[in-house]
């Protein structure tokens, strides 16, 4: 402390008449020192600024602040320090830059972190950064830097290793291809955090890192190329917390020397070709394990009872591997858990054999694909705190139990693939589940009728309701359309009759609906026509691309699919609907797919379809069309497949775009129809547009017109002859 700021109490009683003049005196020194403690920064440190700027092709506005004539430490994203005036941080995140980094911030003698993420900038990353002395966060992440990463540090006397201050390296989200070699990074003994993820890197795993980074807490190398298996040398990363190598082509099993680490609390390795099982001895070495992911992989063998003893563990996915057994009963005692995911394997038993209410911190618990038997054990419902419950496609039987009413944050839920009964009961006792957006409940309620208005409301927030594949009969309740949040519709493989509602096509957000094979009548809806998603030119869906899966079917029973497989389409084939197609159906632009297949549909097919441009499918087959095929639908560049069959269409096939792809089965049962790879061959004469009734009337007046000249002709000729 300065000396004029220790004076006792006592001395300043006594020196009162002086306290004013020596407190000034002390803030003018104060005030006097901080200005002689901050400067303007360096001439040559600006003209590397300056360099690094005019490398960029898109400067995101950086111009209007960098300029020569001022202080450099005041520029956008320039730290300076208070000391020397040096600059000590560059960080321009996400500000839309273009270009190549300039070698010349590797002249910034203090620079000690660097930001350029979330950009687009290209090329390399000069090696003069990769090497600086002073840098000790560099974070690249997000931008499209695509060169190899040089193999080789320049010679010893132009970089003295021992001196590098490296700690955290993000190259993230790049385009980076070669292989992580100790000659680049072997001597980056300061290592902490590596995130490589998310660009071509190819070889082994880096695990020199191990021995050259004693301090390395952080690895990943997830998306990537890398092969070979999960080295044993990774038992050496003895701080090592975080270690992340999914999406990559590493097999083998686990080394035992991995379970040494114990200080692990994320292992994540999911989407490889890792087999072996899960061994309990070395599994419960890993105390501090948080998150275990070895999700889509070969993995056999069952859980181990041991996996009970890591009282951290917060997420458990092993979904997607050839596991199989029983669930250990001490899964109960991982009350930490937040995720348990064991979706797509071979497990059997019952699931009642883990105590559920234990796990109070459960949001989700996905066991659907595999083989469970009973019922669903009512200490499920005591976890209030689920958000996604999936149990679907096993063998799990009887009613949904009242107390389900308890799951006040549940929005997805999936039932679907079981042996549940009592639909209208469920329907009643799941409505009270306001956060519920998505449900999938099909494949179950075998041959019961769905329940109709006077039953059933809510819902107000449901996004995806889907009750396919049930043999359900009765009605399409008009209750679905008030489900104003609707975005997708499942009600195929049903035995539903009656009409089409008309409230459907008022619900806003619905882009997605099936309706096939059911046996509803009536005309296609004209309210159908004035969906608004729709017809809009994009479709913008609050669902998480990453959330459940949803069902498709294909073959003789459903498959299941993510969010982000799913297009705009409208599926009514195979029911008996009659009429025309609406010349309005023109209006959803935003269809992908399009099916009126197996109807009893008639009238021409509406040239409007041809509005349709993102049409990638589209199936007219087995109805009773009539006319000709619109040349306008060659403007359809996007549809892939295409089906007119069995119909009573006539006149030739468009020529050229698409309509050369097709094949010869597009077109079968037509009889009137011609094309050069049909059996009725139009012999390279275009039949005119029209009916072919009409242009037989041509060709005959044609003829007609011909003969009668010939006739006239000859007469001429004849009464010359004899009157000459």
């Amino acid at each position: 402390m300065h000396p004029l700021f220790c004076s006792s109490a006592s001395n300043s009683m006594s020196s009162n008449k002086f306290s004013t003049p020596i407190h000034g005196l002390a803030l003018v020194l104060l005030i006097t020192s901080l200005a002689s403690t901050t400067s303007s920064c360096r001439e040559q440190e600006k003209t590397s600024l300056l360099r690094f700027l005019a490398g960029l092709t898109q400067d995101g506005g950086l111009a209007a602040s960098w300029r020569n004539g001022t202080d450099c430490c005041t520029w956008e994203g320039i730290t300076c320090s208070t000391v020397d005036g040096m600059i000590e941080e560059v960080s321009l995140a996400d500000r839309r830059l273009e270009g190549r980094i300039s070698p010349s911030l590797g002249s910034l003698a203090s620079l000690s972190r660097l930001n350029l993420s979330h950009n687009s900038l290209s090329g390399a990353v000069p090696p003069a950064l990769s090497s600086s002395h002073s840098i000790a966060v560099l974070d690249v992440s997000f931008n499209r830097l695509s060169w190899n990463l040089p193999q080789e540090q320049p010679s010893s006397s132009a970089l003295d290793r021992r001196h590098m201050q490296m700690q955290v390296i993000n190259i993230s989200s790049n385009s980076f291809t070669g292989q992580l070699s100790p000659a680049t990074w072997g001597m980056m003994e300061n290592l902490v955090v590596l995130n490589a993820s998310n660009n071509s890197f190819t070889g082994s795993i880096p695990s020199f890192l191990c021995q050259s980074a004693p301090f390395l807490t952080v690895l990943d190398i997830s998306y990537n190329k890398f092969s070979g298996s999960v080295r044993p040398e990774l038992g050496k990363c003895s701080m090592l917390r975080s270690l992340k190598a999914g999406r990559n082509n590493l097999t083998g099993t686990l080394p035992d020397e991995l379970f040494n680490v114990t200080s692990l609390r994320h292992l994540c390795l999911p989407n490889n070709g890792l087999h072996g099982a899960l061994d309990p001895a070395l599994i419960i070495k890993l105390i501090n394990l948080v998150v275990l992911d070895l999700g889509w992989n070969m993995i056999s063998g069952n859980i181990p009872d041991s996996i009970g003893q890591l009282k951290g563990l917060k997420e458990l996915r092993l979904d997607h591997n050839s596991m199989s057994g029983e669930l250990p009963s001490a899964l109960g005692d991982c009350r930490s858990l937040v995720t348990m995911n064991l979706n797509n394997n071979d497990f059997s038993g019952e699931l009642g054999k883990i105590n559920f209410s234990t796990l109070s911190n459960l949001k989700t618990l996905n066991v659907g694909w595999n083989n469970f038997t009973g019922i669903i054990p009512e200490s499920v419902y005591l976890c209030s705190k689920l958000t996604v419950l999936q149990l679907s496609f096993n063998k799990l039987r009887g009613q949904l139990s009242p107390r389900a009413r308890h799951l006040k944050s549940l929005t997805v839920l999936s039932l679907a693939g079981n042996n549940f009964t009592n639909i209208k009961s469920a329907l009643q006792i799941l409505k009270s589940s306001s956060d519920l957006t998505t449900l999938l409940i099909g494949s179950n309620f075998r041959n019961e009728e769905i329940p109709g208005d006077e039953t059933i409301d809510g819902f107000e927030n449901i996004k995806v309701l889907a009750m396919e594949d049930c043999q359900l009969f009765g009605k399409i309740p008009l209750w679905i359309t008030h489900i104003r949040d609707l975005e997708m519709l499942f009600l195929f493989n049903n035995e539903l009759t009656g009409s089409i509602p008309v409230g459907i096509g008022t619900l806003n957000f619905l882009f997605y609906i099936d309706l096939s094979n059911n046996g509803l009548t009536g005309e296609i809806p004209a309210g159908l026509m004035e969906m608004p998603m729709l017809r809009s030119d994009t479709i913008t869906t609050s669902l998480d691309p990453k959330g459940s899966e949803l069902p498709t079917y294909s073959g003789p029973s459903p498959q299941y699919y993510t969010l982000g497989a799913f297009p705009a389409l409208m599926n009514l084939g195979n029911n008996n609907l009659t009429g025309v197609i609406p010349p309005e159906i023109g209006q959803l632009k935003a269809l992908v797919s399009l099916i009126l297949g197996f109807n009893r549909l008639s009238g021409e097919i509406p040239r409007a379809i041809s509005n349709l441009t993102n049409l990638e499918a589209l199936d007219l087959s087995n109805n009773h069309l009539t006319g000709t095929i619109p040349g306008a639908l060659n403007n359809l560049h996007f549809l892939s497949r295409f089906n007119i069959s069995n119909n009573d269409l006539e006149g030739s096939v468009p020529h050229g775009g698409q309509f050369d792809t097709f094949p010869s089965t597009s077109f079968d049962g037509n009889s009137k129809v011609c094309a050069s790879m049909l059996v009725h061959n139009c012999h390279s004469v275009e039949v005119p547009k029209g009916s072919t009734e009409q242009g037989y009337k041509v060709m005959f007046a044609i003829a007609f017109g011909v003969f009668f000249g010939l006739g006239v002709l000859l007469d001429q000729l004849c009464l010359s002859r004899l009157f000459g």
